[in-house]
């Protein structure tokens, strides 16, 4: 019987740049596998334009912590060596990596160019709002510390479609390259009229040289990694049919184990479901829109609709490709996308996406450990190790749901006999206290359950028929099952 997987996201962005990352990975590695985790996904490897970024500023996509370049030799994280050694470590202890790859843009070019663009308007790209003229911009990559190395692609402003600075003005805005071939790709989020620009220099994806250099690095790189899969950074952004290619070779590379989700940050299913039939379900998804939902449950308390936090998300509609999530680096305070679940909804946001059925769950760092920076949040490690237990040892079986109440909802996990002392009831309330009548199944008759968040410190014992009545404290989860003690394997 294999054991539910569950994935951690670890970094949040203000995880101290000291360079001391891959090593705290492995050193951490044996307890995070003790406490079910089987995946990491791990923040950008490559040699950012400082080594205090957070990896999304990314320079040379070869360069891993090795060379000296943007005034450090190590990125953010620590060396190429170290990175490496924290893999094998986490492997070790049989915890798969993710390595998050950004392949949307580039960032701190090394020169200068002179080229032809057209201003756009920043909320239509579809809109020219000047004639075309020379701009100075940031598009030549030399890569003068890793030299030929790997690689002897040299990128310049043919490569790229848009950029966002004229160094001969001084001035920022949405510049759109001019050329032969050149245009925003339409394979691309709709978003400001086209989405394919984002930041910095736009990575021109229909131009062959950048598709087969991309495709050649993609591959180089879990060759030096031997990491297990990818996540893919912004992905709205990128034609969506290299996307395809991409997610198609690696798999080819690798082996149909090789794992990828993608970031298409957009709540609208059919936007989601769109993306997935055009890359052939290769690929899957973090849920936004649940994320939105939990955000909202935290924001309205007893007046958000309980009974509806799964509907319109994509872990209802497509749970095969669902990736569930609380929170992650740019959900988090004061960053791009803040939409933090408020503190007294979080261990309830863990329970819904811990302990069912569906979807593949991703734990935060941030949530775990706790957020650095200038506004310091404290980990919740207390309130989600209860909730990771239960998801090893109890959340097996057939689902049975009980969200038929605003404020009070619940179900029940029956277990499977390969895993001993399996099966649970989880029940939350965000109003008052609350209590769910949920039938456990008749084999249960007469065994006593407790629950395991130490909320609610009684015992109850499942009646004959198999049912019993769950009780929850107001604006809380419990997770009533068989105690440690009878659950020897």
């Amino acid at each position: 019987m294999k054991r539910n997987h569950t994935m951690m996201q670890f970094f949040e962005w203000h995880v101290a740049a000291d360079g001391k990352h891959w090593k705290h990975l492995a050193e951490m590695a044996p307890e995070l596998s003790s406490t079910g985790i089987d995946a990491i996904w791990i923040p950008p490897v490559t040699k950012a334009v400082s080594a205090e970024d957070t990896g999304y500023g990314v320079y040379d996509l070869y360069d891993l912590g090795e060379y000296d370049q943007k005034g450090t030799v190590r990125t953010k994280y620590g060396t190429k060596q170290e990175l490496v050694d924290a893999i094998a470590e986490c492997q070790k202890n049989g915890i798969a990596v993710y390595v998050d790859l950004v392949m949307n843009h580039k960032a701190g070019a090394d020169e200068t160019e002179v080229f032809k663009v057209v201003e756009v308007d920043p909320h239509d790209r579809m809109k020219e709002i000047s004639q075309p003229f020379e701009i100075e911009g940031w598009t030549k990559f030399t890569f003068p510390g890793r030299g030929d190395e790997h690689s002897a692609f040299k990128w310049n402003f043919d490569h790229f479609n848009g950029t966002d600075f004229n160094a001969k003005e001084g001035r920022s805005g949405v510049f759109r390259i001019v050329g032969e071939n050149k245009t925003w790709n339409k394979n691309v989020d709709d978003e400001f009229g086209n989405y394919d620009y984002l930041m910095f220099a736009n990575i021109d994806y229909s131009h062959p040289a950048v598709k087969k250099e991309m495709l050649q690095w993609g591959g180089w790189l879990v060759d030096t990694l031997q990491c297990s899969g990818y996540r893919l950074d912004a992905i709205k952004h990128i034609n969506h049919e290299f996307i395809k290619e991409f997610a198609a070779e690696m798999v080819h590379k690798r082996g149909e184990d090789f794992y990828i989700v993608g970031e298409f940050w957009n709540p609208d299913l059919a936007s989601c479901r769109e993306f997935l039939d055009t890359v052939d379900y290769r690929i899957d998804l973090f849920d936004v829109s649940l994320h939105y939902k939990l955000h909202s449950a935290a924001l309205g308390g007893r007046d958000f609709d309980l009974s509806t936090i799964f509907n319109d998300t994509l872990v209802q509609s497509h749970p095969g490709n669902a990736v569930t999530f609380v929170d992650n680096h740019d959900s988090q305070p004061h960053e791009a996308l803040e939409s933090w679940v408020g503190d007294w909804f979080k261990q309830i946001a863990y329970a819904l996406i811990l302990l069912r059925r569906d979807g593949y769950p991703v734990v935060f760092y941030g949530d775990y450990y706790g957020i650095g920076g200038p506004d310091p949040i404290e980990g919740k490690k207390a309130a989600i190790d209860p909730l990771l237990y239960a998801r090893y040892h109890k959340a097996y079986g057939e689902q049975k749901d009980y969200l038929d109440h605003p404020n009070t909802i619940g179900w029940v996990r029956l277990g499977v006999e390969e895993i001993k002392g399996s099966g649970c009831a989880v029940v939350i309330s965000n109003g008052d206290k609350g209590e769910k009548r949920m039938q456990v199944g008749k084999h249960r008759a007469g065994e006593v359950w407790v629950d395991f968040t130490g909320t609610r410190k009684e015992k109850l014992t499942i009646g004959q028929d198999g049912w019993a009545v769950f009780p929850v404290d107001g604006g809380s989860v419990s997770v009533w099952a068989l105690p440690h003690e009878e659950n020897e394997e």
